[in-house]
């Protein structure tokens, strides 16, 4: 039996360490371009040079597991063809390779390993006074903000956004804007039109709805909302947004030996998030297992418990969310928050380290799924 797990994140990761302690006699591959797990959740760390956000796959991976560095090509018929031009044998696929950000040019995308290393080495050059414009006003943008802010007080430090914290509760974003404005960040609720990169030296004009125009030293760009195209050139079924539809057990309706788990799946209501790929990429794994062994498989479903920022190293904002995603009124700020975003970071490393991971179904079932 030959698995290929397609991407080492949060849901690729975890899949593969289940599948090995399930099926030990199987031939399990894992294909990631890099050596490393990347927490991407602590990729604003990596920016301001506060914490690492990659650690080395073979302290995240099953002995057992075979990896192969690399970035696939295409997925075919039972195989799939690497960019080398090597090629795997599968009787089942799972793909896991996450989201990606599509930067204008000029600017530096955050939401990637390769962006956030670049995004580190532009910092460090950056003298006293400069001005840092951050787009994107979603929680990562916030995150990138106030992470600069704090570890670099010489900069002058700016938000770009049409609504900042949208996803949270009013009270919440109130919170976030005034933690953000004691922290010296400008925020600007506004919507980016154009950006204008010709005087070189990686500066520029930000050009807003508005009409009016801002100046940048560094613009980094925070806007996640994107997926490789992986799937749609592989042939298989995907929505507008390029995301693999799949069934209520992950399956690709155009192929039921592939899965697809993650930021690149169309899994209704689901958000880019660990909170959403880990148990994506359990869940799957378990549905392998069972296909293998004959049994009834499960279909998947999952519920949000809220969702978490940090703002600096030692203040944070927890919020309370229904199961749907949608905010309640109820938040956790400072200390606490800080204390819990860590432990819930840690958490999710923890889970696919050794696929030990549970969370909450969608519905009213008080119940966890194990």
């Amino acid at each position: 039996m030959k698995i290929v797990v397609v991407g080492a994140g949060y849901a690729g990761t975890i899949a593969a360490n289940h599948l090995a302690k399930k099926l030990p006699d199987a031939e399990l591959t894992v294909v990631n371009p890099r050596a490393d797990f990347v927490e991407r959740v602590r990729l604003h760390q990596q920016i301001a040079g506060t914490g690492s956000a990659a650690t080395p796959l073979t302290s995240m991976l099953a002995e057992t597991i075979h990896t192969v560095l690399g970035s696939v090509n295409k997925i075919g018929d039972g195989s799939l063809t690497l960019e080398d031009g090597a090629s795997l044998d599968f009787d089942y696929l799972l793909l896991a390779v996450g989201s990606t950000v599509r930067a204008p040019a000029g600017t530096v995308p955050v939401g990637t390993w390769e962006g956030a290393q670049q995004s580190r080495a532009a910092l460090a050059e950056l003298p006293g006074g400069s001005v840092v414009t951050v787009v994107g006003g979603g929680l990562t943008g916030i995150e990138v903000v106030s992470e600069v802010a704090e570890a670099r007080p010489d900069l002058r430090v700016r938000i770009v956004g049409e609504k900042i914290g949208a996803s949270l509760s009013p009270g919440a974003q109130d919170r976030v804007r005034a933690e953000l404005t004691r922290m010296g960040v400008d925020i600007v609720e506004d919507r980016v039109v154009d950006i204008d990169t010709s005087g070189g030296g990686g500066s520029g004009t930000i050009a807003l709805r508005s009409g009016d125009r801002v100046d940048s030293d560094l613009t980094l760009w925070a806007i996640v909302a994107d997926v490789p195209d992986l799937a749609a050139r592989s042939g298989l079924d995907v929505t507008a947004e390029g995301r693999a539809v799949v069934d209520e057990y992950l399956r690709s309706v155009t192929d039921p030996r592939v899965f697809v788990v993650g930021d690149c799946a169309a899994v209704p209501g689901a958000r880019f998030a660990c909170a959403t790929a880990t148990p994506q990429g359990a869940h799957a794994a378990k549905v392998i297992v069972r296909t293998i062994k004959g049994r009834r498989l499960k279909r998947f479903s999952m519920g949000y418990v809220g969702q978490s920022l940090s703002l600096g190293r030692n203040g944070g904002l927890l919020q309370m969310c229904r199961r749907d995603d949608t905010p309640r009124r109820m938040y956790l700020t400072g200390r606490i928050a800080a204390t819990s975003k860590e432990s819930i970071v840690r958490y999710a490393k923890y889970g696919s380290r050794t696929a030990h991971y549970a969370w909450m179904p969608g519905g009213q079932s008080p119940k966890l799924t194990a």
